[in-house]
């Protein structure tokens, strides 16, 4: 039985760096065939994702509650939790500044951003996968240095980016709506780092 409890946890991180996944697709697919007449469609497609994230992050909240026995530290479990549900909110703030700012075109290093934040949950799902038996494996650790080092390449395109648009776009209302679009495209990579450097803390923790 504590064995069933324990694989809910792992069960429930799982599921939310699928929908992480399915968020990241998501918003990929739109920025790449953008169309701001759909926006409104897209958003509720989103919304429905991030529900479903919310949900399992109350579940994990609700048994935290009033579990005896965790397999890993409860805080370490309502950390992960939190900064998994955060990388959904994320990734759905880009699609909610997309709408109201009220962007007609998407920049092309807007969509470099967008692929790193798909290539980074791809690598965190992994890395949630491997976590039931992080006693037992060798890769994790390998999930972790790659989602560090898919945040640094976001860093710089992120850098190049702001000063491209701050040296060449002459409309203050772009500079202003794109400002905020590429700062909450680089925040869906660090929402995963966080994830990423969380379970990396928890391995050391535990092992």
């Amino acid at each position: 039985m504590a064995r069933k409890k324990d694989s809910f946890y792992f069960d429930s991180f799982t599921s939310c760096g699928q929908l992480a996944c399915q968020a990241a697709q998501l918003l990929a697919d739109i920025m790449r065939t953008f169309d701001p007449d759909r926006i409104g469609e897209n958003i509720d497609a989103m919304h429905a994702i991030e529900q479903q994230a919310d949900e399992h992050k109350h579940q994990v909240l609700d048994a935290l509650s009033t579990a005896f026995v965790t397999p890993i530290d409860r805080e370490d479990l309502a950390e992960v939790s939190d900064y998994l549900d955060t990388v959904v909110d994320r990734i759905e703030g880009v699609l909610l500044r997309l709408y109201f700012d009220n962007i007609q075109s998407i920049r092309p290093d807007a969509l470099q951003l967008v692929e790193m934040i798909e290539r980074s949950c791809q690598e965190m799902c992994k890395l949630l996968e491997e976590l039931p038996q992080f006693r037992r494996t060798n890769s994790l650790r390998e999930h972790v240095i790659a989602i560090n080092s898919i945040e640094e390449e976001a860093d710089q395109v992120y850098i190049n980016a702001m000063r491209k648009l701050h040296t060449s776009c002459d409309d203050p209302m772009q500079v202003f709506t794109w400002h905020e679009v590429y700062t909450f495209l680089e925040y869906c990579v660090d929402s995963v780092e966080h994830v990423a450097d969380t379970v990396g803390s928890i391995v050391m923790k535990n092992s």
